[in-house]
């Protein structure tokens, strides 16, 4: 994927690496290695930042990664499908909820006769 962070990157690299044999090669001293690959390093840094500033056209790559308008579609399409699912899972919850006051009612029903029977045995 082409984006401006990648160039920046992949340059800021290349001058730490370029700088760093650069240094090696015409100093000896570990402070001068220090300094001027650093300096070299920020000098790649900001050249990318102002080639980019000046060639590279940001909102068109922002458009082309990240259509708003599309997205907002899909999203206003999802959820609306979660609203209907959401809508029909409430409804068989309703459904089994009434299903187990049911079920209770029964089995309260059938175990009283039991508790009846064992009264009049006993």
């Amino acid at each position: 994927m082409v984006s401006p962070n990648n160039f920046i990157y992949f340059f800021t690299v290349c001058g730490f690496f370029i700088g760093l044999i650069f240094t090696i090669i015409n100093f000896t001293l570990p402070e001068d290695i220090i300094l001027y690959t650093a300096e070299i390093t920020l000098f790649f840094y900001l050249f990318i930042h102002i080639v980019i500033m000046n060639f590279v056209d940001i909102k068109r790559f922002g458009v082309s990664l990240f259509n708003k308008k599309e997205y907002e579609e899909i999203s206003e399409y999802f959820v609306g499908e979660l609203d209907v699912r959401e809508k029909r899972m409430d409804s068989l919850l309703l459904e089994v909820e009434k299903m187990n006051i049911k079920y209770e009612q029964e089995t309260k029903q059938k175990k009283e006769p039991e508790v009846d029977a064992h009264k009049k045995a006993a």
